[in-house]
């Protein structure tokens, strides 16, 4: 049976709301989009802000870290030093007292000591 008039009006009237459903399914479908794009927007932003935050407090820590090591290191290589020159200052007055003590002594352990050393230099 052929579509009467009145068929073909009801066909493109239903077609017509279709068509207007469907306009305003898109239209809501990219009103969710351009939300959620906002959403995403904010939070990456936080995101950045707060990685951000991170990155310069561990680098404020690594560098008084690194502040802190100088230093420790700067005392402990002045305790060495001091202590060196304890020991060479000792080593100077022991070897003050022996001289004065025994002179003779000291004068031969010298002499020997050199005549070994150009002995084997020499060679």
């Amino acid at each position: 049976m052929p579509p009467t008039h009145g068929d073909t009006a009801l066909n493109d009237l239903a077609d017509k709301a279709n068509y207007e459903r469907l306009q305003k399914d898109v239209h809501a479908v990219k009103n969710d989009i351009a939300a959620l794009t906002d959403q995403i927007t904010d939070v990456l932003n936080a995101f950045a802000g707060q990685a951000g935050k991170q990155a310069r407090s561990g680098y404020r820590q690594a560098r008084e870290n690194m502040d802190q090591t100088i230093d420790d290191m700067s005392e402990r290589g002045g305790a060495m030093f001091s202590a060196a020159q304890d020991a060479a200052n000792s080593l100077e007055e022991r070897l003050e007292d022996v001289i004065s003590q025994r002179p003779l002594a000291t004068v031969g352990l010298a002499l020997g000591l050199g005549f070994l050393i150009g002995v084997s230099w020499k060679r």
